[in-house]
């Protein structure tokens, strides 16, 4: 008797950035009987009228490997380039899996104006979780519908638990130092059942040696680590060119409310920096507080940035929402560690979700704008599941 593959007679638009990961999710989905169509985003993170004809030219070309359209032009590398999408195409090639670029440009116009106007309301930003919702996990969803594909996979370090078609989870990775489920909370329940995460299991070396057994050219591909839209990481520059006029000099003030120095603007600064402040009070110095209205920047001693708790607003459960306080872990920013917190659904009298989160101590830097994630509580059945999660809106300092 033959065995069936878990993907014979599915198909599954494959989300393909041009990195090892994703390269490598695509040669176990066709290894396990998926139809695989790769899509690469094109998503205008350069100058449209200069790599225009590059996107073009590679949306036109078969998926040889005869030329390698990276020869034409050099470009900046980051997570949705040019010379990514040659990748992706060169790969498609060698798997023989129809590739696609998806024109997604003028929607990324909608996470750049985020990106902007989260700096000028004195938060800080999340893009690249913005875009798993509203693009990898929103167009393309929607891309897939309607070309009839049963799922949509990506190249990330998280896992979805299918096993109960009803009722499916995310988990974090493998990988506890690749995982990347933060970035995916925002992802709709609904669409979990129809979300593959092929190398969720996997560490990263594995992951590489899989692209090198299939001869893939992007096996010792450097991680992307910049916004894909700010390569330089000169963040407050990209601000300050799309909002014109939007930057102004303004106090530095201390805790007792003192002017101690001047700034350039406060989308310069985020909670928790400490060089570049350009103040020195004679002792180690944090940017603790922000006031884009008065345009002032605080600073203050590090045990100033401890936070007791927080209010997230833009809720999004991935399980029934909790009743009351329910013991979690709880992650503030992407690259750090979960902490054992509690955390209860709030509903505000217009109606509009947000929730509350407790950490059992302190921590530093609680930051408005970006994402916390709960996950379940240690040595729980739902420990490396995502609970759900929310934007920071306020930080309960101590």
């Amino acid at each position: 008797m033959v065995a069936t593959k878990p993907g014979a007679g599915k198909k599954v638009v494959l989300a393909m950035s041009g990195g090892v990961d994703s390269s490598a999710a695509a040669a176990l989905l066709k290894e396990d009987g998926y139809e695989v169509v790769g899509c690469f985003m094109r998503l205008g993170s350069e100058d449209p009228d200069e790599i225009a004809d590059g996107y073009d030219n590679l949306a036109a070309q078969s998926c040889d490997t005869g030329s390698n359209p990276r020869a034409t032009k050099k470009h900046k590398q980051g997570c949705c380039s040019v010379n990514d999408a040659a990748d992706a195409r060169l790969v498609a090639a060698v798997l023989d899996i129809p590739f696609y670029v998806v024109n997604f440009r003028k929607d990324f116009g909608r996470i750049m104006d985020y990106f902007v106007a989260e700096y000028n309301a004195g938060r800080t930003p999340n893009p690249c979780v913005r875009c798993n919702d509203w693009l990898k996990f929103g167009k393309l969803h929607a891309y897939a519908q309607s070309i009839d594909a049963d799922y949509v996979a990506t190249g990330h370090y998280a896992r979805t638990d299918l096993s109960d078609p009803a009722h499916p989870k995310l988990l974090r990775g493998v990988d506890l130092s690749k995982d990347q489920s933060y970035v995916l909370f925002g992802s709709p329940r609904d669409q979990l059942a129809h979300m593959l995460l092929p190398i969720g299991h996997l560490e990263k070396s594995v992951t590489r040696q899989i692209a090198e057994h299939h001869d893939l050219p992007v096996f010792n591909k450097p991680d992307s680590q910049e916004i894909c839209f700010v390569p330089d990481n000169d963040y407050a520059r990209l601000v300050e060119r799309r909002t014109p006029g939007g930057f102004a000099t303004g106090p530095v003030l201390d805790r007792d409310g003192n002017e101690v120095g001047r700034h350039d603007g406060h989308q310069h600064f985020t909670l928790g920096q400490r060089r570049g402040v350009g103040v020195a009070l004679g002792y180690p110095i944090y940017v603790v507080d922000k006031d884009p209205g008065a345009n002032t920047i605080t600073v203050g001693q590090k045990e100033d940035l401890l936070s007791t708790g927080l209010i997230a607003g833009q809720t999004n459960w991935l399980i029934d929402p909790p009743a009351g306080w329910t013991d979690c872990q709880t992650k503030v920013r992407y690259n750090s560690e979960p902490v054992p917190a509690r955390v209860r659904k709030l509903v505000a009298e217009d109606g509009s979700d947000s929730l509350e989160v407790r950490f059992d101590a302190p921590i530093e830097a609680v930051t408005p704008g970006q994402a916390v994630v709960c996950y379940g509580k240690i040595g729980s059945e739902l420990e490396q599941t995502v609970l759900g999660g929310g934007w920071i809106q306020e930080a309960l300092r101590a």
